[in-house]
């Protein structure tokens, strides 16, 4: 594993659609039993090179019910983007979709080196897209609405950034269905049955 992840940081293969450069993101081990898998990193987590180092990270944290500590643990979660390197800008002034090249290039030899996983979270549609396949639905929306389908591994997130309150006041179903289920789970995962922060 070390190996390949350091490949995977030394990664330029898409440096000029970059509008700041390379600066791969991830964290894994082969003892890690949870895998987050999220959409590219952001403008922060570009800065500090550490993975969901944002506000979407400390809405995900309180989704799943864990600390910082456990959270950047790679002995405990596994953290794999579908891209590794912040994508820049769109127009409308969210961050562009993650570049390609990362999924060609690293995801399948990356998840072929890590043992099997209790619990994948497949955040947003590009990660769904990659472990859901045609397993998901018309729209994210449908696609986390039906999460039980895809238990018990994989559970299907939005994205957890700021830009999606609207979506979370839409969905309340989510805060009341999804995130206990979710926090039960994560803690089986974890050892910590019960305990939340």
């Amino acid at each position: 594993m070390a190996p390949l992840l350091a490949e995977i940081r030394a990664c330029t293969a898409c440096a000029a659609h970059l509008p700041l450069g390379p600066n791969p993101v991830v964290q894994a081990s082969t003892k890690a039993r949870l895998v987050i898998a999220g959409q590219a990193p952001g403008l922060a987590v570009h800065k500090s090179g550490k993975p969901f180092d944002d506000p979407s990270g400390a809405r995900l944290r309180q989704w799943m019910g864990i600390d910082m500590e456990d959270f950047y643990n790679p002995l405990k979660v596994n953290i794999v983007p579908m891209g590794f390197c912040y994508p820049g800008r769109n127009k409308n002034g969210g961050d562009c979709p993650p570049r390609p090249e990362c999924r060609a290039l690293w995801h399948d030899k990356l998840f072929a080196s890590l043992p099997e996983q209790s619990l994948i979270l497949v955040i947003g549609a590009y990660a769904q897209r990659y472990h859901l396949g045609s397993l998901r639905k018309a729209s994210l929306t449908e696609t986390v609405r039906n999460w039980e389908a895809y238990g018990p591994v994989y559970v299907p997130l939005p994205h957890p950034s700021p830009r999606n309150i609207g979506w979370l006041k839409r969905n309340p179903w989510f805060d009341r269905d999804v995130v206990p289920m979710l926090r039960r789970k994560v803690a089986d995962i974890l050892g910590r049955e019960g305990e939340t922060v």
